[in-house]
């Protein structure tokens, strides 16, 4: 009879300002490693107001274009209420801070050319820390 469980973690890092890309991908799946689930889900969650979490290829020119596509929707210094980084609010409420993905024989299943990436909007170097939760079938 399987064997449900839950396992829960968190990675920190520190990021350098403004649109940055932290690939989180190698640390997702580790932890998934680390959690004995052969078969479930596997969430991960950005607790943040000027950070989230996007599903895309980590290639420079498309990174580059998700950038200049975020400054070009909610540029900078456009006349905003929020004193000193609204932008970087906005930018934020476009995109998810979390992703649920499955895993199955003990890996996270990405699409082709997947990665899970951190996106800081925020305008300053900031700690930054994601929770993953992994749950479902653990290992006999």
């Amino acid at each position: 009879m399987p064997n449900f469980k839950v396992y829960n973690t968190t990675y920190s890092f520190s990021t350098k300002g403004e649109i940055e890309f932290i690939d989180l991908t190698d640390k997702v799946q580790e932890a998934v490693s680390r959690s004995g689930i052969r078969n479930g889900i596997v969430h991960v969650f950005a607790p943040h107001a000027t950070g989230v979490l996007i599903l895309t290829e980590s290639e420079y020119g498309l990174l580059n274009d998700i950038r200049a596509l975020l400054e070009r929707l909610v540029p900078k210094g456009a006349g905003y209420m929020h004193p000193s980084n609204a932008h970087s609010h906005l930018r934020s409420v476009l995109l998810p801070p979390d992703k649920t993905l499955p895993v199955v024989d003990g890996r996270v299943e990405f699409g082709t050319w997947q990665s899970l990436l951190f996106v800081e909007t925020d305008v300053h170097p900031r700690r930054r820390t994601v929770i993953v939760q992994v749950m479902g079938e653990a290992s006999e």
